[in-house]
């Protein structure tokens, strides 16, 4: 069988060697593995291969802690020390924008760690299968493997909570979702139809059966029922805490979501009398940190609950930001005709990135680009759309959200040259 040596990891579960001058990509593998692998498939210029043996272990490699790995799709990078974890995805954000942009990044410190590599997760999915059994998908397949505990999730790491609640509602409830908020626990259920009240009443006895859980979301076919208390009080900056109900968008690591947001307002320069744009904002993330500085923030969202709670968190802080339910594409095209301008905007996209605004947000000439992904790929995409425009990128910063993932979060200031 042929031998390979893995010289860098991939964003996914692949770590690359070589083989015959052709790239090939080996699950589980850690960087600097020697393997003797089996090819698996491939096409021009690319293979694919598994590990049959490790012929010489990287000084990253370990045993992988969760006794899932194996199987669960969820944590693919489980087989990599954290530093490693930590130096590797320095150096695929350094390939990537190498790549894509033509800029060399220094990878010393590009990469913020996370305090935590394990419990770190405030919000986690289960996937509900048959006989309401819960846990995560198979890589690359919908198979359940049932999990009792995740060792990423914090609190006890979803516990019985979730499976409670997933017996409760048997085959009507496809996923389950815990928020974690101090010793509480809020659980969303997302059902394949309308809640009914047969449902309300078995999720309030899955309640009662366990004193962690605070209240109960119940979502499907248009339809949204609260139990109990489900609110969330998210501190993103000391004396800044964000009040939403659990089901609205938070980032799911909240301490480095502390430090990305603090970065966020370094970059920004944010003061009075600045004007700020801030796209896909959310609950108010970034807007409302920097409103607190006497930024003039405009935050732009489509889901409009998120920006009523936006709305209602401004309002108490007592701060001037404004907030518009608007699908952030349209609303830029709106604030063109208008001819507003503002000095900053910030981008914080979905994984798909914001190739459909980014002409828009340019033509409104924003002295400065905050740029904000959870997807390499896309942002180096959007970053050279931006370019175009006479954009250019001065800074970028990683923070790892995702310990034991290829996951990572990065943001990155363009200026107007």
């Amino acid at each position: 069988m042929p031998v390979v040596k893995i010289e860098a990891m991939t964003f996914g579960p692949f770590g690359v060697g070589r083989l015959d001058g052709k790239a090939v990509m080996v699950t589980r593998a850690a960087p600097g593995d020697v393997l003797e692998i089996a090819l698996t498939g491939g096409r021009a210029g690319r293979a694919t291969g598994r590990i049959e043996r490790i012929v010489e272990p990287s000084p990253h490699r370990r045993p992988p802690p969760c006794p899932y790995y194996a199987r669960c799709g969820g944590c693919d990078w489980q087989q990599i020390d954290y530093a490693g974890q930590v130096e590797s995805k320095a150096a695929m954000l350094a390939a990537a924008f190498r790549r894509g942009l033509g800029i060399e990044l220094d990878q010393r410190g590009l990469v913020e760690p996370a305090p935590a590599e394990f419990a770190y997760r405030a919000r986690t999915r289960f996937k509900i299968g048959p006989g309401g059994k819960t846990g995560f998908h198979e890589a690359g397949s919908h198979t359940l493997v049932e999990v009792e505990r995740c060792l990423v999730a914090a609190g006890a790491g979803g516990g019985a909570a979730p499976h409670e609640l997933a017996a409760a509602l048997g085959g009507r409830c496809a996923e389950i979702e815990t928020v974690v908020e101090g010793d509480a626990t809020i659980l969303i259920a997302r059902m394949n139809q309308a809640p009914q009240a047969a449902d309300m009443t078995r999720a309030k006895a899955a309640m009662a059966a366990d004193p962690r859980v605070r209240g109960v979301v119940l979502r499907g076919g248009g339809a949204r029922v609260t139990l109990g208390d489900v609110r969330t009080a998210i501190e993103v900056e000391p004396g800044c805490t964000i009040e939403s109900d659990a089901d609205a968008f938070s980032q799911v690591n909240r301490e480095q979501n502390r430090k990305l947001v603090a970065a966020a307002m370094a970059l920004g320069g944010f003061r009075g009398g600045v004007k700020l744009l801030d796209l896909f904002c959310g609950s108010g993330n970034f807007s409302l940190p920097a409103a607190r500085r006497g930024a003039e923030a405009i935050g732009v969202d489509a889901d409009a609950a998120a920006i009523a709670a936006a709305t209602a968190n401004a309002a108490r802080m007592g701060l001037a930001a404004r907030f518009v339910a608007m699908k952030a594409d349209e609303t830029a095209r709106f604030l063109e005709r208008a001819g507003y301008r503002p000095d900053v905007a910030i981008l914080d996209p979905p994984r798909a990135g914001a190739a459909e605004l980014i002409g828009a947000v340019a033509r409104l000439r924003p002295e400065s680009i905050i740029y904000v992904a959870c997807d390499v790929a896309t942002m180096v995409r959007d970053l050279k759309a931006l370019a175009a425009f006479g954009y250019s990128v001065d800074e970028t910063r990683g923070f790892d959200f995702f310990p034991n993932t290829h996951h990572v979060e990065v943001v990155a200031r363009v200026l107007l040259t």
